[in-house]
């Protein structure tokens, strides 16, 4: 293990043996191995979005040993996914790809302005499929989530005890925010302290945009000057609002869009001082070939050898 891994363990001393292992699992696999960057392919779109939305584009994805396929194929960190597609695919790709077990999703069935997930699954289940960590979404700014930060304190205890790492997707909705304000640099930093504050080992957030949200935010961002102009500024305050770059934050590739805009991205997030991505329908939607020289250029620029 080198120096850059043995560094970023070191920020989670008081986690036990189990949970440092795991973590050094995914920082020591695939393509960015070492390197102290992810790139993880997560697929809970179809349980979030609904099948056509999420896999017509890309018709080999209704099969979930595709999405084993192309993370491993490309050389990802993890792979990220709800208990149905892991349980189809876990015994036949068993060790080759860290897994994290996604227990919560949300459908879009209802329409909800103060959203909340189900519990779908458990640290059992994600020990019985061999996983490395468990995933969990919380929505901050919904009217629900008190019940998400109690229901994932108590899920993390669980997954911590057993050795098994925590991803936190942090997203700020509800009928408190505008849409814009989902995105806003004021109410992202602050999703990403309340994960942190919750004991996530790995938070995932949205990039940022340079709106910012809040009124008394708005007050110290111009008394402080807090650098607001560039993505690679935003991404840098995300990480200096995670215990001052102390947890793992790696950021949402959202919706699909053009090649470029996600390259550019994601040399602000290089910039920036950001942990790397977690790239969903701009990766799966693509034909595999598209999609494996799509992902090899996202991990090339976070490597280093792609400008």
């Amino acid at each position: 293990m080198n120096d850059r891994i043995r560094e970023i363990l070191s920020w989670y001393a008081s986690e036990n043996p189990g949970v440092r292992t795991n973590l050094a699992r995914m920082l020591n696999h695939g393509r960015l191995a070492g390197t102290g960057k992810m790139v993880i392919l997560p697929v809970d779109q179809g349980f979030e979005h609904g099948p056509a939305r999420s896999f017509a584009p890309n018709p080999a994805g209704y099969d979930p040993r595709y999405h084993f396929q192309l993370a491993i194929e490309a050389g990802c960190n993890a792979y990220a996914a709800p208990l149905g597609f892991l349980e189809a695919g876990a015994s036949e790709f068993a060790g080759d790809i860290p897994l994290i077990l996604k227990c919560n999703n949300h459908d879009i069935l209802n329409d909800e302005r103060d959203p909340i997930s189900a519990v779908t699954a458990g640290v059992e289940d994600a020990l019985r499929l061999g996983c490395v960590a468990i995933g969990f979404t919380i929505y901050p700014g919904s009217s629900e989530r008190t019940i998400m930060y109690e229901q994932l304190r108590e899920l993390a205890r669980e997954a911590k005890d057993a050795g098994l790492a925590v991803v936190v997707w942090s997203y700020p909705r509800g009928s408190a925010l505008s849409k814009e304000g989902e995105t806003a640099l004021d109410v992202v930093t602050y999703a990403a302290q309340i994960a942190a504050q919750l004991g996530a080992d790995i938070i995932k957030v949205k990039l940022p945009s340079a709106k910012i949200e809040l009124p008394e935010a708005q007050k110290v961002y111009q008394k402080y000057e807090i650098p607001t102009e560039t993505l690679a500024e935003r991404v840098q305050h995300v990480i200096q609002s995670s215990f001052d770059g102390r947890r793992i934050v790696i950021f949402s590739g959202g919706a699909a869009a053009s090649d470029e805009q996600v390259f550019n991205e994601v040399r602000g997030i290089r910039d920036g001082g950001g942990f790397g991505s977690i790239m969903g329908r701009n990766s799966f939607q693509r034909k595999k070939e598209d999609a494996l020289k799509f992902l090899g250029t996202i991990m090339g620029i976070y490597e280093g050898s792609v400008k």
